[in-house]
Formats: structure tokens, sequence, C-alpha cells
């Protein structure tokens, strides 16, 4: 579940992580009210769950109440790539010597938490890992042990941050990292962290994405979903009991298990495919739920072709395969579908598969295999 900026803010502030006084705001009016509160000059920002907000004008400087009520007027309502603004987030300005860049997520290939920090914040941190790698200071953490001090200090020094910004850094870099193993987060990102010209460091801007499976042990996570903007087919999932996320590419995936869609992913990218979502769809591969699961694939018009992957353990290949097949009686797919099943009774499986079997249905034994030829269907050249 993604955070928006002001939902961020306030889970840093819990771990004890300075931000700026700033309030909400839904109404024009509300926004001249909190802007009075905080203190002028302030920032009227707009609450969306995207990138590129300042270029689209959904953040102004406002110095009195007639600014912030001319730029709240502008900015509610306003439709910033495809979100419309139905929230504001009043802050009270801040000076700014230096921008830098902190988060903490997972690298599933290192199987290791990593923090990175640079120097160069207030920018797309994709950029400065394409034009200057050795920009970013990166630290593998084994989640047994955690981040320290010392830890934290060397993770600074690397990054080159400004000397008189070293000790605010290091102080916030272990509340961050507190902040996403104990607050079950994904992804924390400050860009940027700034150094004010007397000296204080705080958080400008604050990216939260928090861990669904953890929702059990936050029951008060559910304030969050009141404004909470999920894609369609995420919705759509989500109505159907689907474990889901959508991406950008052009294969659709479905599998049993998240370890297995995570690995079904990276395999199409490895193949030089792009995954279309990662859809998990449980144990189980009835009829029920494997139409469930291409219905939402169904609504991707990005998606090219469909690679369903399946290992049967409890679940047995031959069911795997009945249920597949009474799935395409339906709901009427317009991709090509690609199926590996493996695991118990997978043979049986295969056999009810070869008899559905044609240009557009087609069972591969090896998920590289598999991957390969639903990329190339898809129209993606393999590699």
């Amino acid at each position: 579940m993604d955070l928006f900026e002001y939902q961020g803010k306030q889970y840093f502030s819990r771990f004890g992580i300075p931000v700026s006084p700033g309030g909400v705001a839904d109404t024009v009016d509300e926004a001249v009210a909190t802007a009075e509160k905080v203190g002028y000059p302030v920032v009227v920002k707009a609450q969306v769950q995207v990138g590129g907000r300042g270029k689209a004008g959904g953040i102004k400087l406002a110095d009195n109440a007639d600014e912030v009520r001319t730029h709240a007027g502008n900015i509610l309502g306003m439709d910033i790539r495809g979100h419309v603004v139905k929230r504001l987030w009043i802050e009270h300005a801040s000076d700014i010597a230096k921008e830098y860049y902190a988060s903490f997520t997972l690298d599933r290939a290192a199987k290791l938490h990593l923090g990175m920090v640079s120097a160069k914040g207030g920018v797309d941190i994709e950029q400065v890992a394409e034009e200057d790698p050795g920009a970013i200071a990166r630290l593998h953490i084994d989640p047994t042990q955690g981040l320290d001090e010392a830890a934290a200090r060397g993770l600074v020094e690397e990054a080159n941050l400004d000397p008189e910004a070293a000790d605010g850094a290091v102080d916030i870099l272990v509340k961050l990292y507190r902040c996403f193993v104990e607050g079950d987060a994904d992804l924390v990102e400050i860009n940027p962290l700034i150094l004010t010209p007397d000296g204080r460091v705080h958080a400008l801007d604050a990216k939260v994405t928090l861990d669904d499976n953890a929702a059990f042990r936050h029951p008060e996570w559910d304030e969050f979903r009141g404004l909470e903007v999920l894609d369609p087919r995420e919705a759509l999932a989500r109505q159907k009991g689907l474990q889901y996320v959508g991406l950008d590419g052009f294969v659709g995936i479905i599998a049993n298990g998240a370890g297995l869609a995570m690995s079904t992913c990276d395999v199409v990218e490895q193949v030089g495919g792009k995954p279309a979502n990662f859809l998990d769809i449980g144990g189980g591969a009835s009829a029920e739920v494997m139409a469930n699961a291409l219905e939402v694939i169904n609504t991707d018009e990005k998606v090219k072709a469909i690679f369903i992957n399946i290992f049967g353990g409890i679940t047995r290949g031959e069911e795997v395969a009945n249920g597949i097949v009474a799935a395409l009686g339906r709901v009427e797919i317009r991709s090509p579908i690609v199926i590996r099943l493996d695991g118990t009774n997978a043979d049986e499986g295969r056999k009810i598969l070869a008899e559905h079997e044609s240009d557009r249905l087609m069972s591969l034994p090896t998920m590289i295999d598999a991957a390969r030829r639903a990329t190339e269907l898809a129209g993606g050249k393999t590699r």
C-alpha cells in the first residue's frame, strides 16, 4: 500500500523523524486556515501518488492568504498524469542549503535490506543511478543485525554528505531504518532530505510503501485506506481476493505462491520480456480462482501474452489443468496463453492441457522456455 506524502510524513513522525510542520486540507478555506496555523511562507502541495507534481503545477509557494486561496483553488481538481487532486498538504516553507537522498528497501536478490544515500537529492534517483552511479552509496544490511549508528555514519561518509549534515543525517538514518523494519514497510524514501542554513536536517518529502501482508499487525493502517488510489486492475483483484500488483510490461503473470510469482517476473525479465503484473493465486488453482485471475489480467490492454506458472504441491496437476480449461470456458481471453505446470501429478495435468492446445494455448515443461515463448508471442525480443 502506497501512502500519500502527508501520510508518509505522519508515519515518519511516529519514529521521531523530523518533518516540516503542516496539515491537510480538502477545501480552499481549509487550506487558508491550515496556512495560518503553520505560519507563512507555506508550500501548497497536491497529494497524488505520482511523480512530476512540481512540473505539472501541483506545488506552489505562498506568502499570504490570498496566494494560498489562489493556488489551492487551482490545484484542487487538477489532473496530474491521470490522478485527480482531492487533498492538499499545506506545509511551512523551509530554507534549503543542500538536498540529499536516503532510502531503505529489500534487495531480493541479495536477501538483505538495502540502504541508499546520495548527496544528489531532489531529483529522480533512477536518473542519478544512470548518469552517475558512483554518487549513490549503498549498504546491505543483515535483518538479524540491523543498522547501528556506526554503520549509518559509514554510509553518510561514503555518500560524501556535507560535514555539517553528518550528525543529523546519521540520526535520521537510524530512525528511518526503524520505521522500515518496525513499521513493516517495503520502501521508505526521503527525497529530498534537506540541510537548512542553520544546520538542521529533516525530511522535506516522504515516500512510504507498506507491506500489505503485515496489515493484520496494524489495525491503524485502516485510516490510510480512505483515499488510497488503486489501479483499476488492483481494485478488481482486491475485490476477487487476489494478491495483485500492476506493472508496466506486456506479459501477464499468474503463479501460485508469492515466491514463485516473483521468480516468474524475474525470469520474464531475464529472457527479455517485461512483466505486466505480479499475481499470486495462492495455494489453489480451481476454475473459479483461475477465471478470476484471467479476468483481472484480461482488463489490461497492454498484455499481449499470458504466462501461467504453477507448481503443484498439495494442489495436484490434474486439478490445476482442469481448473485452467474450465476457466477458459468462462472468460474470453484476448491474448495467447503459455502454461508451465510442474510438481505433483504434473504429467497428468500436461496430458489434459495437451488435448486443448492450439496456437493460442500451449504448455512447455520449463519455466525459462515458457517465459521465452510468452515473450515471443507478446512481440518482445528474447535473449
